[in-house]
């Protein structure tokens, strides 16, 4: 990397562009797109720079935190990605969450190059932890996360804070979509948008989650968004300090969305996030079966704290934990003593009658809840769920393609019972 002391201006270097172009060629990323919004940014803000640059200390100043634990393969492609940002008042927090291998070595020498990163090293203590000291250490108007096997395009900062700047509103959170790599670095690696994208339209912005319940229906992806950071000082939002990663992003998703009174959505993807292979998934259902019910719970606690009543969100909450038993169901017996407790401790935590009526439920997984719960199984509305499969691959085929959308089927049809219980 190299710096234009001339005019403060961040320039790439030919090997930088000579490898943009290559990741292109290889599909690491939607070239179309990522051209639009790179020949977007530089039509609007007309830099002296060729590439549209901003010149560092102009705007907000964005806090990067990047908690990591032994992800020494993949270190230097994220930290480039932050580096190479297109807006360059960042302060990037280099968590090292007492990596055993060479990560801290990695951080080093990127620091080394680049000033605004800081590194702070010390003890193993989980993900959550991490974002946790990372927040506190930051000095930044606005808070970001990467994870440091995944990596951003260029202008992904630059873009959502001029999109922010366009409303009047104190904004609390901009969020984007995400492209998803799906089976990531083998030959079967397929880029992929997100579940939501073309999915959120607000019928105005800023909105609140339940004007875009999509974004507590899937994936909690918190890191492809922007939190301000006196949002998450006034509320006292932290992330539960949980050994391991434990997914900690969960509760962190519902403790943001749920309190989040200014949302605002750019549905452009910058963030490209690299998928557990589905090995990789196997082995974590059969090896932790317990964490997806106790983040499930967490999330819950939240919802309970909060006082929120609303259906909409309660729905998406309860879908997420019948797919979360499920991805647990397909490694393990739902008559397992500590599986069907915990399916015992979930579902009594649900309001049957909203169950009954949700059409996005399978009826085999109303029944083992109807059989769980010791009340009678009503009449199934399987009409409706098969409509809303129907559609749903409809929407696949038009999102991901003929391919994706018949390895998705296949694994329906091949899993649908396990998931159930075989109920």
């Amino acid at each position: 990397m190299e710096t234009n002391t001339a005019n403060t201006y961040y320039t790439y270097t030919e090997a930088d562009l000579d490898r943009f172009e290559q990741r292109k060629a290889e599909g690491f990323f939607d070239a179309t797109k990522a051209n639009q919004a790179f020949s977007a940014a530089q039509k609007a803000r007309g830099k002296v720079n060729p590439l549209g640059i901003r010149a560092e200390g102009e705007g907000p100043l964005v806090s990067v935190v990047v908690p990591t634990y032994n992800t020494a393969p993949f270190l230097d492609q994220a930290l480039n990605s932050i580096s190479n940002q297109t807006y360059k008042n960042l302060e990037i927090l280099c968590i090292n969450d007492g990596s055993t291998d060479n990560s801290l070595d990695i951080m080093k020498a990127h620091a080394k190059d680049d000033p605004r990163i800081r590194i702070v090293d010390k003890q193993n203590e989980g993900y959550g932890a991490s974002c946790n000291r990372g927040i506190a250490e930051s000095h930044g108007d606005w808070i970001a996360i990467l994870e440091p096997d995944d990596w951003i395009l260029p202008t992904m900062y630059e873009d959502m804070l001029e999109f922010a700047s366009g409303f009047e509103e104190t904004i609390d959170i901009i969020k984007t979509p995400y492209w998803r790599y799906y089976m990531p670095d083998t030959k079967q690696e397929q880029q992929l948008p997100c579940s939501y994208k073309d999915l959120i339209r607000p019928a105005q912005q800023p909105f609140v989650i339940t004007d875009a319940i999509h974004l507590f229906h899937h994936h909690p992806s918190i890191w492809s968004a922007l939190y301000r950071k006196d949002f998450l000082t006034e509320h006292d939002i932290h992330f539960l300090p949980i050994p391991g990663a434990g997914w900690a992003d969960n509760p962190f998703l519902a403790e943001t969305m749920l309190q989040a009174k200014n949302i605002i959505y750019l549905d452009q993807a910058y963030y490209c996030y690299r998928e557990e292979t589905a090995d990789k998934n196997i082995n974590f259902h059969k090896n932790s079966p317990m964490v997806p019910f106790d983040r499930w719970n967490d999330m819950m606690d939240v919802i309970e704290r909060l006082g929120v009543t609303d259906e909409r969100i309660l729905c998406a909450h309860y879908s997420r934990g019948f797919m979360y038993m499920g991805g647990v169901l397909e490694q393990h017996s739902a008559d397992d003593p500590e599986i069907r407790a915990q399916i015992e401790r979930m579902f009594n935590r649900m309001d049957p009658a909203l169950v009954f009526e949700y059409p996005y439920i399978a009826p085999n997984t109303i029944r083992l809840f109807a059989e769980v719960r010791g009340i009678e199984n009503p009449p199934q509305h399987r009409l409706r769920y098969t409509k809303n499969l129907v559609s749903q691959g409809a929407f696949n085929l038009r999102h991901y393609g003929m391919k994706q959308t018949w390895i998705s089927v296949s694994r329906y049809f091949l899993a649908h019972r396990k998931r159930s219980g075989n109920r």
